[in-house]
């Protein structure tokens, strides 16, 4: 399994352009700043932000942030990074990936890999994967992509992950009236938008239907109304039949990627606490648990 070569894209409809200039304004007058700000750097030639514990970091957690594939910023989860690194004693690493449509599959997939590839040469201290939403999903192909090149890692966490871009999961009918956030309709427009032509069966754009038998220990979260609550549970359902240690949390009641979001919103304190005890299990010393 190898990336297929990158593809020219096209200028971005002048709604999600819209959307794009609003996010960047936030992020300049300062709405997820936080304190102390995170470091930026460049990590395979990927800009990336980097979130540190106060004391020595124990280990790395890269995290993919959401989006559709279309939209989205490592500033925008600051405040879900700073947290986890200070309550985990880790470093986050937060990388802004190229969007669709201007960069079609597999470039945000592309930027993933070199941000891992070369944190696995230079780190000295366990590793592990997460990634929210359409950033879920490319963790989720960066984990077989990291098992085909026999890269260890410790963990792989996954936060109302997008598995499967051809859309047709129950779920998507069944939750529509209870996920407010996503929809099908929506999704299909992502997924044209980030394929361009190429097939969603693509186990590198769908990771649901590729080999999960080589993933690391899983933690999997989503809110049980969400439309994204199907990909989840079959991403489960074939991690246990598999025999890969997985810790299944869906939560009544939480909207799309509600911890990444605002730890106000129902389930997101608890899907916290649940993804901080993962990460200090899978690594050396486990800490107390210490959120703020």
């Amino acid at each position: 399994m190898s990336l297929p070569p990158e593809r020219m894209g096209y200028a971005a409809p002048a709604e999600l352009a819209e959307r794009r200039s609003g996010l960047a304004a936030a992020v300049a007058a300062g709405v997820w700043r936080t304190d102390p700000a995170p470091e930026e750097v460049q990590i395979g030639g990927v800009r990336c932000l980097r979130f540190s514990p106060s004391g020595t970091a124990r280990g790395i957690l890269l995290h993919i942030h959401g989006g559709a594939f279309r939209i989205g910023c490592p500033e925008q989860i600051a405040p879900f990074a700073a947290c986890l690194a200070e309550a985990c004693a880790i470093d986050v690493i937060c990388p802004a990936y190229r969007l669709s449509p201007e960069f079609p599959f597999p470039a945000g997939l592309a930027d993933g890999w070199a941000v891992l590839s070369t944190l696995c040469e230079t780190a000295t201290v366990p590793l592990i994967l997460s990634g929210d939403s359409a950033g879920g999903g490319l963790a989720s192909s960066l984990s077989a992509l990291a098992h085909q090149a026999s890269i260890p890692l410790a963990g792989l966490a996954l936060l109302s992950a997008w598995l499967d871009l051809s859309v047709t999961d129950p779920a998507y009918t069944n939750n529509a009236v209870t996920d407010l956030l996503f929809s099908a309709e929506a999704a299909r427009e992502a997924a044209k938008l980030y394929l361009q032509g190429h097939t969603s069966s693509d186990p590198l754009a769908s990771p649901l239907l590729g080999e999960v038998g080589g993933y690391p220990l899983t933690y999997i979260s989503v809110g049980t109304g969400e439309v994204l609550a199907g990909d989840a549970q079959r991403l489960r359902d074939r991690l246990e039949r598999e025999g890969v240690p997985v810790t299944f949390h869906g939560v009544d009641g939480m909207e799309h990627v509600a911890v990444t979001r605002d730890r106000t919103l129902t389930g997101a304190e608890e899907t916290l606490c649940a993804l901080t005890v993962f990460v200090n299990r899978t690594l050396p010393r486990p800490l107390v648990l210490t959120i703020e």
